[in-house]
């Protein structure tokens, strides 16, 4: 059965998927640099659930506040302000791929806080695991990633079975495999 993408991004042109991806001003965090370092007391869990005290935060516009703020280095992940550096913790990827589309070569996801994201050579699809239980991760920013859910997954696989049987996709000139190494 051939997949149907959703109204929000199923209508968009190549162009304004990357101008709604332009469009989107993230606050400069790579450039703070905060004296205070803490512990936000928060957690990303794997399904995509943001957590405070163990408390889920039930507001998808403070998920979405808190997730331009995130930042991933060889310590971890982070909440950064201009003040504060706050530890996070995350337990699999920042965010998850919930869509995607394939529109003129080029592959358009969305994420679980509603960012569109295009894969290509900043935004690159890795596949983790081993063949038989392969995890796809997209680079979203900062250091962040987002794991493919199943559905998007399988998305992804008909868009790579469409084009031939070697389980890989191209996107924005970029190739990658579905396969992992």
């Amino acid at each position: 059965m051939p997949y149907e993408p959703p109204p929000e991004i199923a209508a968009l042109s190549l162009a304004e998927l990357a101008e709604a991806v332009e469009a989107r001003r993230l606050p400069p965090v790579e450039r703070w640099t905060p004296a205070e370092t803490g512990d936000s007391h928060m957690t990303i869990r794997t399904d995509g659930t943001w957590l405070h005290d163990d408390s889920p935060i039930s507001r998808p516009a403070m998920v979405r506040a808190f997730a331009s703020l995130l930042l991933r280095d060889a310590e971890g992940h982070w909440l950064i302000t201009p003040v504060q550096r706050l530890k996070i913790e995350v337990e699999d990827a920042a965010f998850v791929a919930v869509d995607v589309i394939d529109r003129d070569g080029t592959l358009a996801f969305r994420l679980n806080t509603d960012d569109i994201v295009i894969a290509g050579p900043e935004n690159t699809l890795i596949a983790r695991g081993d063949p038989a239980t392969p995890a796809i991760y997209l680079a979203v920013r900062r250091g962040c990633e987002a794991r493919l859910n199943r559905s998007t997954y399988q998305q992804l696989a008909q868009i790579a079975l469409a084009k031939g049987d070697d389980w890989r996709v191209t996107s924005q000139g970029a190739d990658f495999s579905l396969v992992p190494a």
